[in-house]
C-alpha cells in the first residue's frame, strides 16, 4: 500500500465516499476532503466547513487556518500551550457591530505583504471532542497536520498527519477512563452514523505522501474545484467576489446535498477558507472580510481564546444541523493584523449523539501553527 492509499485508508469510516453533514468533520484528519474531487466521480463529495483550502493530496479530511505571513515565509509558530482543561466556552457575547469589526480586519488584512514561493505550506493542530461509546466520559483526539500545495501546475501535493492520541478531558474523565482499565483503544460515537469509530490513546507514527493535482491544476475547493490561477485572480471587490462565489451555490450545505442551507450561511461557510487557509492575495482576503461585513447573520465575540492559548476576536454563525443540533461556527482572527487563527464548532443546543455535551462545549477546533509561501520542497 502506497502512502496515499494509507492516508485514504486512515480516513474515519463515517466519512465514506458520499457527501456528509459538514459537522461530521469532527472526526476528519484535515486534508483529503479539502482537496478538489477527482473527475471520475459523477458527484462531488465536498469537504466540510473548516477552511476550504487544499492541503495536500496526501491528506484525509478538513482544514482551517492560514494567512500569508508578513515576510513571505511562514508565520511564527504558535506558543506551545497545553490544551485547555475544559472544553466549555464561557466567553460572553458582546453587542458590538460585526460590520465595524470586520471592516477593521479587512483593512489590516489587505495591507499584509503577499509573499511568494514554490509551495503554499500549512501546519495546524486539530482537536476533536468525543463521547465514549458505552461509558460516561469524554476524550479529546489530537493531531498535527501539515501540507504543501504547489504554486505551479503539474506538480504534486504533499501532506502528513501526526496522530497525537486521544486523552480524557477533565480529571473526572481521566478517573472514569482509569476505572475502565485505561483502555488503549477507545470506541467513540460519531454524529449522523450508526457505526462507531475507535481512537487510540497513544500517539502514533506520522504518515504522509503525495499525489498529482486533480486534472493537473486543481488545488482547492471553493464551491467548485479551482486552480491556483483562479485563486490568484479572484476579484478584490466584495460585491464581485460574492457574485463569483454564489455561482456555485446550489441551495444546500457544502457538506451534504440533503441538508438545505440558505445563501448567506453558505457564503459564510465557504468564505472562511479565503480568510484562513487559502493563498489568495491580501486584497482578496480583505474583500472577503468586507463581504462578510454585509451579512446580517454574523455575530461578534470578543476576547476568545483558541485551543493554542491565543486570544482573538471571533465572527460566528449559528445553524441547525441534522445530527448535532444547533451549532455555532466560529472564525477566530487577530484583530490587530486580520490574520486567521482558528475555527471552532461550538454546540449551542446539542442533540443526537452530542446530547451528552453541555451547551457551550467547543466540539471541534483547528488552529494554525504555521502558514505561508515557501521554497522548501517537502521530503518524500
Amino acid at each position: 500500500m502506497n502512502p496515499i492509499d494509507e492516508l485514504r485508508a486512515a480516513r474515519p469510516a463515517h466519512l465514506g465516499d458520499t457527501p456528509v453533514d459538514e459537522r461530521t468533520r469532527a472526526a476528519e484528519l484535515s486534508y483529503a476532503m479539502s482537496r478538489p474531487r477527482s473527475a471520475r466521480r459523477k458527484r462531488r463529495a465536498v469537504r466540510p466547513v473548516w477552511g476550504f483550502s487544499l492541503v495536500g493530496a496526501a491528506a484525509a479530511a478538513t482544514a482551517v487556518a492560514v494567512v500569508v505571513s508578513g515576510t513571505g515565509g511562514t508565520t511564527p509558530r504558535a506558543p506551545d500551550v497545553a490544551a485547555p482543561t475544559t472544553v466549555t466556552s464561557s466567553t460572553p457575547k458582546v453587542k458590538l457591530s460585526a460590520r465595524d469589526i470586520l471592516l477593521t480586519a479587512a483593512a489590516k488584512a489587505a495591507r499584509q505583504p503577499a509573499g511568494k514561493g514554490a509551495y503554499w505550506h500549512t501546519v495546524s493542530m486539530r482537536r476533536t471532542l468525543f463521547a465514549v461509546d458505552g461509558a460516561d466520559y469524554q476524550v479529546m483526539d489530537r493531531q498535527r497536520e501539515e501540507g504543501w500545495t504547489p504554486n505551479a501546475t503539474g506538480g504534486d501535493q504533499w501532506g502528513s498527519i501526526k496522530p497525537l492520541g486521544a486523552r480524557p478531558v477533565t480529571a473526572a474523565d481521566e478517573e472514569a477512563w482509569k476505572q475502565a482499565g485505561s483502555p488503549a483503544e477507545i470506541p467513540v460515537k460519531v454524529p449522523g452514523k450508526s457505526r462507531r469509530m475507535t481512537l487510540t490513546a497513544s500517539p502514533r507514527k506520522a504518515f504522509g505522501g503525495h499525489s498529482p493535482l486533480v486534472d493537473g491544476d486543481k488545488v482547492f475547493w471553493l464551491g467548485r474545484n479551482v486552480t491556483m490561477k483562479d485563486l490568484r485572480g479572484l476579484p478584490s471587490d466584495p460585491a464581485k467576489l460574492k457574485a463569483w462565489l454564489l455561482r456555485s451555490y446550489e441551495g444546500h450545505s457544502p457538506g451534504s446535498s440533503s441538508d438545505p442551507m440558505t445563501a448567506e450561511p453558505w457564503l459564510f461557510t465557504v468564505s472562511v477558507g479565503l480568510i484562513t487557509d487559502m493563498p489568495v492575495t491580501p486584497q482578496v482576503r480583505g474583500a472577503a472580510f468586507r463581504m462578510l461585513a454585509d451579512l446580517d447573520i454574523v455575530d461578534v465575540i470578543e476576547n476568545v481564546t483558541d485551543a493554542e492559548g491565543r486570544q482573538g476576536t471571533a465572527v460566528a454563525v449559528k445553524e441547525h444541523t441534522m445530527y448535532s443540533g444547533i451549532v455555532e461556527t466560529r472564525l477566530i482572527f487577530d484583530q490587530a493584523t486580520g490574520q486567521g487563527l482558528a475555527n471552532e464548532s461550538v454546540l449551542v443546543k446539542p442533540e443526537g449523539v452530542q446530547s451528552s455535551f453541555e451547551p457551550g462545549t467547543v466540539w471541534n477546533s483547528q488552529a494554525v501553527l504555521e502558514a505561508g509561501w515557501t521554497d522548501r520542497k517537502p521530503s518524500s
